[in-house]
């Protein structure tokens, strides 16, 4: 097949390797401040991805240029400038959304703009646990990509398909993405438990409440529970949220050592989605009259509001509640 990946960061590189080692032609589109010229000379993502050549059968272009037709295109670039790219990938007849992230337009969910924008065309989720260099070194790992049409969810699957990268199917579109956004919000709360110092237990209480709040909104927003459980869900939670390959896993480290946000994030070099979704699924909760407390928190923390120590603790004055999901979990307690 031909594949245009959208997006010449980590994630991106590392996905362009997966669909060109499976025999693809893939086009690699990205800006010009990716360092495209050197991309496209050197063979190996320097800035963003350093240790993997690209093979000949991908092509580096810049992400402006015009596109050639190609079975379907994957958006791997970041969230928050999805609605803006639109117009370049407008005539695909599939599209992959790869990007893992909320919008801070419309529903906020990446596949409804595109969508409504491209009534024509098929949409579809990837998502998993994939930490980009590991994807990039053939460690296995598994994923799922999600589409109401099954066909369309094959041939997805059967591009990325591979010994050491395992995919599944769903219809749960919305599902898969609101997981793969979420759970970058609570690696940061994660990466802040570690950046103050707390055990194993602090960390392990915090994820499995964090996923329950992922899925509680999810849920709300039209999702079904048992995604959660999965690849998309609990799979992508751990990876990110244990990894310090995850640039929202160290963005909640630096804060949780004291540094500020813009230092970590400086540091990092690179978008962690985690900041920005976290504000908009904290609006997108409240517009649900679904409790967020620990999204709450990590917001808080994010803009300056409280400390990261005092946040802990505010945490841990909460009333406590019934253990469990239920359906009258997914409305405000």
């Amino acid at each position: 097949m031909v594949v245009n990946v959208l997006g010449a960061g980590s994630w991106g590189t590392a996905l362009s390797l997966v669909l060109a080692r499976n025999g693809h032609d893939v086009i690699l589109a990205g800006r010009p401040s990716d360092d495209l010229e050197s991309l496209a000379q050197r063979r190996e993502n320097l800035r963003y991805l350093p240790g993997f050549v690209l093979p000949e059968s991908v092509l580096v272009r810049d992400i402006g240029d015009p596109l050639p037709q190609a079975d379907f295109t994957v958006v791997a670039i970041p969230s928050q400038g999805v609605l803006e790219a639109i117009p370049l990938f407008s005539s695909a007849p599939i599209v992959v959304v790869a990007s893992k992230g909320l919008a801070d337009q419309g529903t906020g969910i990446l596949s409804d703009l595109i969508e409504t924008a491209m009534p024509n065309s098929k949409v579809s989720v990837l998502s998993g646990p994939n930490l980009a260099r590991e994807l990039a070194q053939g460690i296995p790992t598994a994923a799922v990509t999600a589409c109401r049409d099954e066909v369309v969810a094959e041939t997805v699957r059967s591009a990325f398909n591979c010994s050491t990268f395992r995919v599944y199917i769903t219809e749960d579109i919305r599902g898969v993405e609101i997981a793969g956004a979420l759970k970058n919000v609570m690696a940061i709360g994660a990466g802040m438990s570690d950046g103050l110092g707390f055990g194993d237990n602090t960390k392990g209480a915090f994820l499995s409440r964090g996923l329950n709040e992922m899925a509680r909104l999810g849920v709300g927003l039209g999702a079904r529970l048992e995604t959660f459980l999965g690849l998309a869900g609990v799979g992508d939670l751990i990876a990110t949220a244990c990894s310090t390959l995850s640039r929202n896993y160290r963005v909640g480290k630096g804060l949780g050592q004291g540094k500020s946000l813009e230092s970590v994030l400086e540091d990092i070099g690179q978008v962690a989605e985690g900041v920005a979704t976290c504000k908009i699924g904290v609006s997108l909760a409240r517009k649900h009259g679904i409790e967020v407390p620990l999204m709450e928190t990590i917001l808080a923390v994010i803009e300056g509001q409280i400390a990261p120590r005092s946040a802990v603790a505010k945490l841990m004055e909460r009333q406590t509640q019934r253990e469990g999901l239920t359906r009258a979990s997914f409305s405000s307690e």
